[in-house]
């Protein structure tokens, strides 16, 4: 089984670039937000970062292959009831102390899924850590309770003003066959509220004893090569942390596999590592304050009260 390192969070926060970065690594191989491979790859059909549609992906292909026999073998319905059963923000409790029977049996029969998947992708392209970028803290919290997972907890982290005002905007979903389609929207209040729970809930994963890492977005993007440096050995993952990732003019990534994240994934030119502030100048100010104090005491705990 490889080494999973799971990217925890709330969405808006980096992780797709991350990721990008993840993918110069030999040894590692990226999924995307695996939560969505069950609609967006299988029900769906959306486009694999490589550009093709799921069911025409080699790669993916190949994957289903070796993990179920085909994708035609997965009950798409069966394993979209567990992911509602153990798998929402409002069950997390239920799945951190799953008193009853039943529920350890859901918990270990959806993780199921996600193992074989992850196996799998390592099997076929010789990776020693496989990223899954769902960021769902009610995932995460799933996957801790199967012993067979050999996961590593990243909880990546961005300033929650920045994240609010990235809800906000506009994004078109290139990945969908329906054109014009955009990104799910919220407005502040519900981003803040979201921020919040979703970085508060994370934390519960240290109860499994499992490695957890904190990174700031922030922190990643003004010094890329130490600070993955320092989260592959505080994790133990396999092997070293090795690229370069300082060249002026960017680095060149071939395009990968995810399903889901965000719509950088599909661009070709080389990838430029910087901070995106765009929100300090063209974020309202009365929004910028009302999340500040929405969302005060998280702020204060990840370190971003004087931002």
């Amino acid at each position: 089984m490889p080494a999973v390192l799971y990217i925890g969070g709330f969405g808006r926060s980096g992780s797709t670039l991350l990721e990008r970065v993840l993918e110069a690594q030999p040894s590692v191989v990226s999924l995307g937000e695996m939560v969505h491979l069950w609609t967006r790859g299988l029900r769906e059909n959306e486009l694999c970062e490589c550009g093709s549609r799921f069911y025409d992906c080699s790669f993916w292909s190949a994957v289903g292959e070796r993990a179920f026999g085909g994708w035609s073998a997965v009950d798409t319905d069966k394993v979209l009831g567990l992911l509602d059963a153990v798998d929402r923000q409002r069950r997390v409790f239920k799945t951190v102390l799953p008193v009853r029977r039943r529920t350890r049996q859901q918990i270990l029969e959806y993780t199921g899924y996600y193992r074989a998947v992850y196996a799998a992708a390592a099997s076929v392209t010789g990776a020693a850590v496989v990223v899954d970028s769902s960021k769902h803290a009610s995932l995460a919290l799933a996957l801790v309770k199967d012993p067979r997972v050999d996961l590593r907890l990243l909880h990546l982290v961005r300033d929650s003003v920045a994240v609010a005002y990235s809800w906000s905007r506009e994004v078109a979903r290139p990945e969908t066959a329906e054109a014009g389609e955009m990104m799910t929207r919220y407005s502040s209040f519900w981003a803040s509220m979201l921020w919040m729970s979703n970085n508060l809930l994370v934390q519960l994963a240290r109860l499994s004893g499992r490695p957890v890492q904190r990174l700031r977005y922030e922190d990643f993007v003004k010094a890329p090569n130490d600070i993955l440096r320092r989260v592959w050995g505080a994790l133990a993952l396999p092997g070293h942390y090795s690229p370069d990732l300082s060249a002026p003019g960017g680095i060149d990534i071939p395009a990968g596999h995810s399903i889901g994240g965000n719509p950088m994934r599909f661009r070709k030119e080389p990838l430029v590592i910087k901070s995106d502030e765009v929100w300090r100048t063209r974020m309202d100010p009365r929004q910028r304050r009302a999340v500040k104090v929405l969302t005060a005491p998280v702020r204060y705990w990840l370190g971003y009260s004087r931002s």
